[in-house]
């Protein structure tokens, strides 16, 4: 049985984390990728993903999420990739059939609005938590105005956790997130 892929993206603090883990833990075989866990486990020249310079480092990561990806979805899982994973990264995730059978890839963006995903991202406490204010707007900029992927938006800025868990899962099952040929 061939499992799918969702991709659940958006800028750092959209809450994708929180949403990814619930939505991962509600299938019967899934895996959670978290997609920082790829670039913490570069142990010599690692570059912060969001400066100018990381673009080859970034391109290296996605790929190799990308085929952890497809892999576990070979095998039956659902996978929910957790990261961000803009437009511009997105063809990674656009792979031909492979062994006569097309996956299921779902395109879901978290965007809460710029005041609030900023105030979210601040108040995150964890070690490696992302909290300077200039990366955290630069890439909500970043994901401001997806053109035709707009579709593939929720706002979630008076939405909780749970909320955001729910829509995602009904746009999931529904296919209003699909990615179809041609990405839209």
């Amino acid at each position: 049985m061939q499992g799918e892929v969702v991709v659940l993206s958006g800028p750092p603090g959209a809450g994708k984390s929180t949403v990814a883990a619930a939505l991962a833990r509600g299938y019967e075989r899934s895996v959670h990728l978290h997609t920082d866990d790829f670039w913490h486990s570069i142990t010599a020249g690692s570059i912060p993903p969001y400066l100018a310079e990381a673009h080859e480092q970034n391109e290296t990561v996605l790929r190799v999420v990308a085929m952890a990806a497809f892999g576990y979805a070979e095998g039956g899982y659902t996978v929910v990739v957790d990261g961000v994973v803009g437009p511009w990264m997105l063809r990674h995730f656009e792979l031909p059939l492979r062994h006569g059978r097309e996956t299921v890839t779902h395109y879901v963006v978290l965007r809460p609005a710029r005041h609030t995903t900023l105030a979210r991202a601040r108040a995150r406490t964890g070690v490696d938590a992302l909290t300077d204010e200039e990366p955290i707007l630069a890439m909500w900029d970043r994901f401001a105005d997806l053109g035709e992927l707009e579709r593939h938006v929720l706002d979630t800025t008076q939405h909780s956790a749970d909320q955001t868990l729910a829509l995602v899962s009904q746009g999931v099952r529904d296919g209003s997130f699909r990615l179809l040929p041609g990405r839209t």
